[in-house]
């Protein structure tokens, strides 16, 4: 019995002390190198508006190996955030992928944030 308990205890202790690596592991934001040029974007054709959704082109990601195409797509509008997209940005030490997604902002492009930048179809919107 003791020996039973002694194994219980030593794997939930292990277990414990892998925990918080695995998370912060998670939390840390994933930064993107690579030595060769991304290809040139692909043209996509863009279905139909739809009221309330906002287009998201696609862009090169880096696989591990070698640039596979996301194709874009539309995501809901949230309220108060302008979505930017990923891009790539030529650096000392080669190509670095500027991660995507939605931030806070000003969607009108009017330079202040108010209730106009919840408006998904703002005629004045770039």
């Amino acid at each position: 019995m003791k020996r039973i308990l002694c194994t219980v205890a030593a794997a939930l202790i292990s277990t414990a002390a892998f925990t918080p690596a695995a998370q912060a592991q998670h939390n840390r934001t994933e930064v993107i190198v690579v030595q060769k040029a991304p290809p040139a974007l692909r043209r996509e054709a863009v279905p139909a508006a739809r009221r309330g959704y906002e287009w998201i082109p696609g862009y090169w990601n880096w696989s591990g190996r070698r640039y596979t195409w996301v194709k874009g797509h539309y995501e809901k509008v949230r309220r108060g955030y302008v979505y930017a997209r990923p891009e790539w940005r030529q650096g000392d030490n080669g190509w670095t992928l500027q991660r995507g997604g939605w931030r806070a902002g000003d969607r009108d492009g009017d330079g202040v944030r108010n209730r106009d930048d919840a408006r998904p179809n703002n005629p004045n919107r770039n």
